[in-house]
């Protein structure tokens, strides 16, 4: 048989050409499927003690752990570009962190300042709390260690009263990142008794043991002080339904929202959740992640801001309700042009 049929001849297709509706801006952006604004993202902060402070984190260009009164100018900055809540991580000094993490819940801990400093400032941003131990603990670990085993039940009582520290001070949503079991329960039955009904929580549900963590590690300083590794908790990258039976638990404790993290490595995961659950998905573009975009477009192998815009527009596309990404300011003004 000829494979030399006229070029002219086209009946084949039966009159659809798919490409008329990619033929101008306009057209694409009149039957674009996915919608990505700054509303769907929050942005993940570091804070450190001191005063008009900032340091840069060497493994994150652009990335700089701020002082509290620098934190309340991000969110100012933040809120300006319509970006509806931003995600806060402490970097403890070394003389507070000790085996038991008892930082975690001083009412008067770095987090808990900068909490109350945002909600007074800028009252209309919203305020998420990370609660592991990993950032008040000497060991670098989510959970208390004894005798080299990471203890479930002891470490979620000291995240109960890190929690309810965190809601005191202003928290609106409350995100335990740490995969102990039954933490999110404890968590919820708690801020209802101390009449926090009104604060939600965000469950790291979906939370795998991975290798792309290591800049944030450097970030809040638990790193270098890591002993061992966190996989007797977090989940193994080779298991997706294992990760579907977690969240499932997680929502039927309490969480109203559910995460995957990381975030580009596992959309799979993003889109069975976002499938299988009636609850908002969250994904945590990873340190890991933002590092390796950021790097390939500083050294011109890549459109860095083109891929930037790329990889959050994949996050929608996949089922996500909101993104946790360091690029969120930069997108935000990309977006608002």
């Amino acid at each position: 048989m000829s494979n030399t049929w006229p070029r002219h001849d086209m009946s084949f297709l039966g009159g659809k050409r798919q490409r008329r509706l990619r033929r101008t801006g306009w057209m694409r952006d009149l039957v674009r499927e996915t919608v990505l604004t700054p509303h769907d993202f929050i942005w993940p902060l570091f804070v450190i003690e001191g005063e008009n402070t900032r340091t840069q984190i060497r493994t994150m260009p652009g990335v700089e752990r701020l002082s509290i009164d620098l934190i309340v100018e991000a969110a100012r900055a933040a809120h300006a570009q319509g970006i509806p809540a931003l995600a806060l991580f402490p970097n403890t000094p070394d003389h507070l962190r000790n085996a038991d993490a008892t930082e975690a819940y001083n009412p008067d801990n770095l987090m808990c300042r900068a909490l109350a400093a945002i909600k007074s400032a800028v009252p209309q941003i919203g305020l998420i709390a990370d609660v592991a131990l990993d950032e008040y603990s000497s060991d670098g670990q989510d959970g208390l260690v004894r005798d080299g085993e990471i203890l479930n039940d002891e470490t979620v009582a000291v995240m109960v009263r890190s929690a309810l520290a965190q809601a005191r001070a202003g928290a609106d949503i409350i995100a335990p990142s740490d995969m102990m079991d039954g933490r999110v329960a404890a968590i919820r039955m708690a801020l209802d008794a101390e009449g926090f009904e009104h604060v939600a929580i965000m469950a790291y549900s979906a939370k795998f043991a991975s290798a792309y963590y290591g800049p944030f590690r450097e970030a809040v300083g638990s790193g270098s002080r890591l002993k061992g590794d966190k996989r007797t908790y977090q989940l193994d990258f080779a298991n997706s339904d294992e990760a579907l039976r977690e969240v499932e638990q997680d929502i039927a404790e309490g969480a109203d929202m559910v995460m995957v993290k990381p975030g580009l490595p596992y959309l799979d995961l993003v889109q069975r959740v976002s499938d299988t659950f009636d609850v908002p998905v969250f994904a945590y573009q990873v340190s890991g992640e933002y590092t390796m975009l950021k790097l390939a477009g500083d050294a011109g192998a890549i459109n860095g801001e083109a891929a930037m815009m790329e990889s959050l527009w994949a996050f929608k596309r996949a089922g996500c309700s909101g993104v946790l990404t360091y690029f969120a300011l930069e997108a935000a003004r990309k977006l608002n042009g």
